[in-house]
């Protein structure tokens, strides 16, 4: 393809985003464009061996397709994976697949392999497209096009797998995959840090080199997981603005207007972020995971995130009051589709991709906050919540609870983590205690401790949750405690475990004391 001037850039943005704001605006069309991506998907995956093999047909309706195709999770699939990997073809999906997807591994600590197929570049392509027209339909001009884009991903480097020979399979993460395969007029008017730094592993060294190459760029646009774009603004603010002392990257890039992230939640960050970012930046909230590319955001930060329903993923959701993680298999009835949702009620995401992935259980939970149009709320992980003790507290709630102390107190949040303890019972029933284990940024004027936070929290987690209210209330669980730790145990831990930089993110709650207990050994090695 030809260079693309960029005068032709803005006014195609301009033009697309038109349409876009139509689009938007036509808000129960949701069903009809998930019937079109399920006749699309089943009529290539029944080529496929294993789904043709399980019944799937061209043609067929929902209901026959969710009553011959139980719900997948990774380890199902694992086995085919595997024979893609060494070059078997019309396994999940019809032909080859030589590029993999390696997930961060937050839930289980270990990464899975998720095949990225051309048909799923063209999806990540599409959704991505559509949530930057999202961005100017709502901010209503398209001048963020007229700067250069910043992407503070992971390692691009894609690794040869080994053992796939004489088939040529490799595994990269996904936002390294993405700029890989990038259009040459974006990587020629937009992409930053450019491929040659994108491919750096060391995260230090890559935050350096990004610094100069960028303190004299036209940068409008920034994306990147939260915590790693701050740990960049001090960089950028430190070493990047050629020796003049600056407030915000504002004042290096006075055209940066717009804030990307996704991955984690942003509210422990907002703050921070907008203290450093500068006054005048609009955040804008995407949701893409390494299975598909979920939401956007087309409307205020309240209203939550819209769901990319014509991109050509199907998506499915299963209520969480049903959910079992050890029963998967069992409940592909109570999955419902787009066109079934409620709102107010937690929901696990399934989906069904054109890389093959067919109702897979993607380990999110979301709550929509509308159905038209489809609106949700990331809620956290399947497998990241505490229920120990039946109190059923999910990752936006432990989230949110320690972010409203922190803001009544003026403290800022750097990382945390929560984990049951168990306490011996002579009823023979679970008992005890959520710990939490806290790092909070040196340096504010009240000075935080442990009990004062824990009566803190505890009262608002009585607020935001009945179920912790009737523990605490009737003594099936006793009040929190908590750990404030020194700088650098967090970022110990994740150095230790490969999880410093690029797409990574911290579990913030589990309902085991495997983390919980490796934090307690980097403390007491960091005390010795």
């Amino acid at each position: 393809m030809a260079a693309v001037p960029r005068c032709l850039l803005t006014i195609g943005a301009s033009l697309l985003t038109a349409r876009a704001a139509g689009r938007l605006r036509r808000t129960t069309n949701a069903g009809s464009l998930q019937g079109d991506a399920f006749a699309d998907l089943t009529s290539k995956l029944s080529l496929s061996s294993v789904w043709g093999e399980m019944g799937v047909e061209a043609g067929m309706g929902y209901n026959e397709f969710r009553k011959k195709v139980p719900l997948q999770t990774y380890e199902d699939l694992a086995p085919h994976i595997a024979d893609m990997k060494k070059g078997k073809a019309d396994v999940l999906w019809p032909g080859y697949c030589h590029i993999f997807a390696m997930s961060s591994g937050t839930t289980t600590g270990t990464a899975k392999c998720i095949p990225v197929n051309e048909a799923m570049l063209d999806h990540f392509r599409l959704a991505g497209r559509e949530s930057m027209l999202w961005y100017t339909a709502r901010v209503g001009n398209t001048r963020v096009f007229r700067g250069r884009h910043l992407f503070l991903g992971g390692s691009n480097p894609l690794v040869a797998i080994a053992g796939t020979e004489p088939f040529e399979a490799y595994a990269g993460d996904l936002s390294g995959i993405a700029a890989l395969n990038l259009p040459r007029w974006m990587e020629k008017h937009l992409y930053e840090p450019g491929t040659e730094i994108a491919q750096i592993a060391d995260w230090s060294t890559k935050i350096a080199a990004i610094t100069r190459r960028t303190a004299h760029a036209d940068i409008s646009l920034l994306a990147g997981i939260p915590n790693w774009v701050l740990l960049l603004a001090e960089a950028q603010l430190a070493d990047g603005a050629g020796g003049k002392p600056r407030a915000n990257l504002q004042e290096i890039w006075p055209r940066l207007e717009c804030f990307v992230h996704g991955g984690v939640p942003v509210a422990p960050f907002h703050d921070q972020l907008r203290r450093m970012l500068g006054p005048n930046v609009n955040f804008h909230e995407v949701y893409p995971a390494s299975e598909a590319f979920i939401a956007a955001q087309d409307a205020d930060a309240s209203a939550g995130l819209r769901l990319i329903a014509d991109a050509g993923v199907f998506f499915e959701f299963v209520p969480m009051a049903a959910f079992d993680e050890a029963k998967i298999s069992d409940l592909g009835a109570r999955a419902v589709p787009a066109s079934g949702v409620r709102t107010g009620v937690d929901y696990a995401i399934v989906v069904t991709t054109p890389a093959g992935l067919a109702r897979y259980v993607v380990g999110d939970v979301v709550r929509f906050l509308s159905t038209e149009p489809l609106r949700i709320v990331y809620v956290g992980r399947t497998q990241l919540r505490l229920s120990a003790f039946g109190e059923h507290v999910v990752e936006r709630e432990i989230t949110d609870a320690l972010l409203a102390v922190c803001r009544r107190n003026g403290w800022t949040i750097v990382n945390f983590h929560v984990a049951p303890i168990f306490t011996s019972s002579t009823t023979g029933r679970s008992h005890g205690r959520h710990e939490w284990w806290v790092e909070l940024k040196p340096g504010t004027p009240l000075t935080p401790t442990g009990p004062i936070i824990a009566l803190e929290l505890d009262a608002e987690l009585k607020r935001l949750n009945p179920d912790y209210e009737t523990k605490r209330n009737n003594g099936g669980l006793e009040a929190p405690f908590v750990r404030l730790v020194m700088p650098g145990v967090f970022e110990q831990w994740m150095r230790f475990h490969g999880k410093w930089g690029g797409q990574n993110k911290m579990p913030h709650c589990q309902d085991d004391r495997v983390i919980a207990d490796e934090l307690g050994s980097a403390l007491q090695f960091a005390n010795d």
